[in-house]
């Protein structure tokens, strides 16, 4: 464990002699910020039209969000199968580029079928699973993880692999006060594009 600070000076024109403020920050590596897991069974095929709500690792490709609030896509549950609590972090396990697949998304929702091909991270208290999936699928985090993909034409990501990553997080109430900045510019985003498209 790594406690580093950054110093953020400020001058400002209500400021007379400026400011300085101390952030400290917090590194460790990934294996020991979190329980590690992965998604089990179904594919496309076993999509009906209603049901328990699932999320596939494709959907993290066709319609890749930080934060996964709404699911649109229904099964029959199976036996074994793993459910969301509503605090966890997915990536996906494999796909076409290693630049595809190294990003996560949090899954806002308990109750949520979490299927095959997903690596699933829960992380414990002091890490806001939000602020995790904005660190993993961003800046030299993503980039780490996108090198330690695996493969050709099918590249692979492990939890060994996550695991390995180094993750830098501020205090609890920081990284939320982050994940909301981030989902606000996500929306503003998607209202630009929307209005694009109208």
């Amino acid at each position: 464990m790594t406690y580093f600070q950054i110093e953020i000076r400020y001058s400002g024109p209500n400021i007379i002699f400026g400011s300085i403020f101390v952030i400290t920050w917090e590194q460790r590596k990934a294996l020991n910020i979190a329980e590690y897991s992965k998604g089990n069974g179904y594919s496309k095929g076993d999509l009906k039209e209603s049901g328990t709500p699932i999320i596939l690792y494709g959907r993290l490709y066709t319609n890749y969000q930080f934060s996964i609030g709404e699911v649109d896509t229904f099964v029959s549950p199976k036996n074994d199968s793993i459910y969301s609590q509503g605090n966890e972090v997915i990536v996906p396990a494999s796909g076409e580029s290693a630049e595809d697949i190294a990003r996560a998304s949090a899954v806002e929702k308990s109750g949520v079928l979490l299927g095959g091909d997903l690596n699933v991270i829960r992380p414990f208290n002091f890490i806001f699973p939000l602020f995790l999936a904005i660190a993993i699928s961003n800046g030299e985090i993503q980039k780490e993880l996108a090198k330690k993909a695996q493969g050709k034409s099918v590249v692979h990501i492990h939890n060994s692999d996550i695991q390995k990553l180094e993750i830098s997080y501020p205090e609890l109430e920081e990284q939320k006060q982050i994940g909301a900045i981030f989902l606000k510019i996500d929306k503003l985003i998607t209202l630009h594009q929307c209005k694009l498209e109208n």
